[in-house]
């Protein structure tokens, strides 16, 4: 496993083995923090590890407290909440812990403990980014516990706006974190399942962004490789929870997914993300269950690049059919259903779907442009419809 230790600075400060989270004092002292909010979701604060994270920064002088209230798709009332938790324990900076919801809410609450306007005012759209008073922000120091959205590596965060039922990405340059880190230790206790539809995710990040239209070269190389490592280790992640090596690697998949998908993503996104928002729906299994219909619904504009991306995976059959086949052998493997009406999502509200995708920003990325008609079609037929 030392072949497995390594210290990066792209795209941010990432420290990657096993054990390293307890050099997480480190990370905080190097950043000038002496009181970090750890932010989490009520799942993983329930954990002993949680307790030993918190025990190691206290022992160490830290002092350090506890935020948990991160619904799985995050709320801008969760972020609320961060928010007057940190400025009422008098925190100087955030440590992000667990899956993408909390590392989103960790994110966001570090932008806005010093912003005078709701969070809203930040949405990717247009130059809002630059409404931010950088100055007004803390630093992170995140550590994912699954091996799936990449959100350690991210300059962004994905919050539900609850009362419009619609997810937004709030987005600014410097809420990357400052330091990451990679440790498979944390993911050893992620259920099958869960194991599963993260990978699936992670998957999905670094499929989109080599499928996307925008020129990017360097995304394109990361994505490639990152698609790669999935297919290697997550069958051995999911199979075996203890293996440190798959968990490694698959972490790393993750990241490279999230650092990838710069170059754009697509229809898968653009309809997790509406149906995250509607029916509650964990993203990742979305995404999982998505994959190979809008595959096939791009198949005109990404054949070539998927045959070029087959031969790299070396697959017997290094055609788009071929691909398509390990995409679907792949979800069979680690327990993937055949389609949306295992999560209890159904077709009433298949145009309000349809609408949504349309407008999501993901859906800019996708290699074709589809109407809001073609994603409620597309929907549709991942319900098996």
């Amino acid at each position: 496993m030392d072949s497995l230790q390594a210290n990066w600075n792209y795209p941010t400060s990432v420290l990657v083995g096993a054990g390293r989270w307890r050099e997480l004092v480190q990370c905080c002292e190097q950043l000038g923090i002496r009181a970090p909010l750890l932010v989490t979701d009520p799942g993983l604060a329930a954990l002993p590890l949680t307790a030993e994270i918190m025990a190691h920064c206290n022992d160490n002088g830290l002092a350090v407290s506890l935020f948990s209230d991160v619904k799985g798709n995050p709320t801008s009332a969760n972020v609320d909440a961060g928010v007057a938790a940190f400025r009422s324990g008098h925190h100087d900076g955030v440590i992000a812990l667990g899956g993408g919801s909390a590392l989103d809410a960790g994110k966001a609450v570090a932008l806005m403990v010093g912003q005078d306007q709701s969070i809203w005012a930040f949405e990717d759209v247009g130059d809002n980014w630059s409404r931010v008073n950088v100055d007004g922000m803390v630093p992170v120091v995140a550590i994912p516990t699954t091996a799936g959205t990449g959100s350690e590596v991210g300059r962004s965060s994905v919050i539900t706006d609850a009362e419009n039922k619609v997810k937004k990405i709030i987005f600014h340059p410097k809420m990357l974190p400052a330091k990451v880190i990679l440790d498979p230790t944390l993911t050893v206790g992620l259920p099958k399942g869960l194991t599963a539809a993260t990978g699936m995710d992670a998957l999905s990040h670094n499929l989109e962004a080599f499928c996307s239209n925008f020129y990017h070269p360097m995304a394109e190389g990361i994505a490639i490789e990152g698609i790669r490592l999935v297919k290697d280790f997550l069958p051995r992640a999911v199979s075996d929870g203890n293996d440190l090596e798959a968990r490694t690697q698959m972490l790393v998949a993750s990241a490279m997914g999230a650092t990838a998908f710069q170059r754009g993503l697509g229809a898968m996104h653009a309809l997790a993300h509406s149906l995250g928002a509607l029916y509650d729906a964990h993203h990742g299994m979305l995404n999982a269950i998505l994959m190979p219909y809008v595959l096939q619904a791009n198949r005109s504009a990404i054949e070539e690049r998927i045959i070029r991306l087959a031969r790299y995976l070396d697959l017997a059959d290094a055609s788009f059919d071929g691909f398509l086949n390990w995409i679907l052998d792949l979800r069979i493997q680690v327990g993937i259903p055949e389609d949306l009406t295992a999560l209890g999502i159904d077709a009433t509200q298949a145009p309000v779907v349809g609408a949504m995708s349309e407008r999501d920003p993901a859906a800019g990325g996708n290699p074709i442009g589809f109407s809001a008609e073609q994603y409620e079609a597309l929907f549709l037929q991942a319900l098996g419809r």
